[in-house]
Parts: structure tokens; sequence; C-alpha cells
């Protein structure tokens, strides 16, 4: 059967693989001899991806860990595709199995058409439109190479429809991310403090800002928080936040009782608050899908998304950068008139099941 390798290069990509191996597993089990190995490209390192980061997740330590972290993008992509070409010569597959907009994403992708390699993208098809994201740029570019779309949304597949892609390449399965989603959400626990004892469900709002256009100028970042905080009228507001972030708010001398500023939280953690919160406020592409299935209201601070279908059928909204577009929104939240879960085909938790049906299919040898 057939041999993969499977590429993740930062935390949240490894929730997007974890249902995937699983999958390979299962096939495993039924005696098959389908193959894969785990690569971590070691693009982000994060002290909290220890062994039981990967023991929460039920998948096993990577097989390989290449190291690319650090130094600019270009130093990350070209040092990533060194290391892989490396590892793709001694461990050659059938396939490549990239996930996500990382730069790991685009620099394995490359890397392995280059050897001719089958690339499969998943979440491929996904646009923003935005070309100051590096985001964009990874997904058009792998998208350009790729040989399989796993796709999330019909709004994908017509992308890549619309980008002379034939229909045999592109492959409509749903979202893994949240497979893993509703695989652990039994297992969400809330995290140990005081501020988080004091939390009541529905009471509280969730926060998280890391994009530049949000947090590198510190007027716009303090008429930001400041509009958050009026709106908010009161109720707390947790904030788990990036060291960057920290920093600028410490510059501009932000200090209300009813924000509380943590650390980054684990993943079981962090989605037990959002499970459980009023509101969450974020300028993240993945949260946006996260909150919608779980049904709480979601306000998105940034001009564009990637995610769509979260606005149509879930629960986001995409408010913007401008502070001063946001008091409607959260008169909203406050009054209980939000909108509800419509449903996203597909995200059902078995997307992976779909992606290994076809992988088998498409190399049975």
């Amino acid at each position: 059967m057939g041999n993969f390798t499977i590429v993740a290069g930062a935390r949240p990509n490894f929730m997007k693989i974890a249902p995937i191996i699983h999958a390979l597993q299962d096939q495993q089990k039924k005696g098959l001899s389908v193959k894969y190995r785990l690569v971590h490209t070691g693009q982000h390192y994060d002290k909290k991806m220890s062994g039981d980061f990967f023991e929460q997740l039920g998948i096993p330590d990577p097989d390989a860990n290449l190291g690319g972290g650090g130094g600019t993008q270009a130093e990350q992509t070209a040092a990533i595709m060194v290391a892989f070409e490396k590892e793709l010569i001694e461990n050659r597959p059938d396939l490549v199995l990239v996930v996500g907009d990382v730069t790991s994403t685009l620099a394995c992708s490359i890397t392995a058409k280059k050897l001719q390699i089958d690339v499969a993208h998943v979440e491929g098809g996904i646009r923003s439109g935005d070309l100051t994201m590096p985001e964009e740029i990874n997904r058009m570019v792998t998208d350009s190479i790729t040989d399989h779309f796993f796709t999330t949304s019909e709004i994908a597949n017509t992308n890549l429809r619309n980008s002379g892609f034939s229909e045999n390449k592109i492959h409509y399965v749903g979202n893994t991310m949240i497979d893993t989603l509703l695989a652990q959400m039994p297992r969400f626990n809330k995290p140990e403090g005081e501020i988080f004892d004091a939390l009541k469900a529905g009471q509280y709002f969730v926060m998280t800002m890391h994009r530049p256009a949000n947090v590198d100028q510190e007027h716009k970042l303090k008429a930001m928080v400041d509009a958050i905080l009026e709106g908010t009228k009161g109720l707390t507001i947790i904030f788990p936040v990036h060291p960057r972030t920290a920093k600028n708010l410490q510059a501009i001398g932000i200090d209300a009782p009813n924000l509380k500023m943590t650390d980054p939280l684990g993943y079981l953690e962090f989605n037990y608050l959002v499970k459980n919160a009023k509101c969450v406020i974020t300028d993240s592409g993945g949260i946006t899908e996260e909150a919608s299935v779980m049904n709480v209201p979601c306000i998105t601070l940034r001009d564009n998304t990637e995610r769509p279908e979260t606005i149509n059928l879930g629960t986001n909204e995409l408010v913007g950068t401008d502070p001063t577009k946001l008091k409607p929104f959260l008169e909203k939240v406050m009054k209980g008139e939000w909108k509800k879960y419509q449903g996203i085909p597909l995200w059902d938790g078995k997307t992976a099941e779909r992606i290994v049906s076809i992988l088998m299919e498409k190399y049975p040898d």
C-alpha cells in the first residue's frame, strides 16, 4: 500500500494531522501495509510541544525534526528545504502531505515536487485575497504545484476551479481541525489558577491578538483595547498574550481590572475557555472555525478572511481593524442577539477518514 510523508511545522499543524495519523493507524490495524513518516520541520519552537503534547493528541513523536526554526522567512524557508531534501532522499515516499499555510507548507511542497514526488495539500484552495499576508503567498504557491487538494468548503473548490485545476484533483472532504476539536471536546478542562476559578460560563470574553496590523502600532493597539474594554461593560476578558503583544501593551500602559492577561494556554485549556465564553474576539483564522462549531459568537479583527464559510454559516463576523467599528457588534453580543451556527457541510469529525480513503485509492501499491 501507499507510503506517505506527513509534514507539520507549527502547533496548529499537528492538530490538523493528528486525525489523519489516527485514520492511517486504523488501516494498519486492519492489516494493510500502509506506511507513513511524520516529519516536524521545527519551524516553531514551542516549549509546550513536549512528549505530553503528542500524547494528548494521541500521535507518536515525529520520526524526524528538521530543526528549521529561527531567522528571517527566507532563511527559514531555505533551512527547511535543505533539510527536507535530505529527508526525502533517505526516505522517499509516494506522496508528501502538507497542511495549512505556514512556511513549512510552502518549503516542503516545493522540495517534494523538485524531487518528482506527488504533493497533497490539506486545506487547499483557501484564499483571503490579501497578498500582504505571508500565509496567502504560501497558499498560492503550494496550490500551484499540488497534485491533490483536500478542501474544507465549496468556496475553496470554486477558488481552485477558477484557477483552472481539474475536478479530479479536488477532493471536498471537510476540516481535519474540526475532527480534532470534536474528538478532544470531552477532555477540555478549565485552566488552573484564581483567574479561571472565578469565571462563570457565558459571563466572560476570550481575546487573542497577534497580527502586526493590530498589535505593532501602539496608538492603534491602545484604541482597539480601549474600545473592547468599553464595549464589554466590565465583564472579564481573558487574554492569552503573545510575548511581543505583552511588551507593546506594557508600553501603552493598559491597566483594567477586568482584563486578565495570561501566558499562552494549552489546546484543551484554551478551547475549554472558548466553549464556555460569551464571545471570542480574535484575529486568528483557526479560532473562527472552532468558535463557529461550538456555537460561540466570534468577532474577527481583520479586514479579510480566508474562511468565509465561518461568516456565511458560522458564528463569525468580520469587523475589521478600525476600533470605531466595534461598538455595534459588542452591543449585539451583550443583548444576546448574535447569529447561531447553521452547520458547515462535512465538518462532522470524519474528514480524516475521507482523506485516507482517497489516498488508499490513489496509491494502492
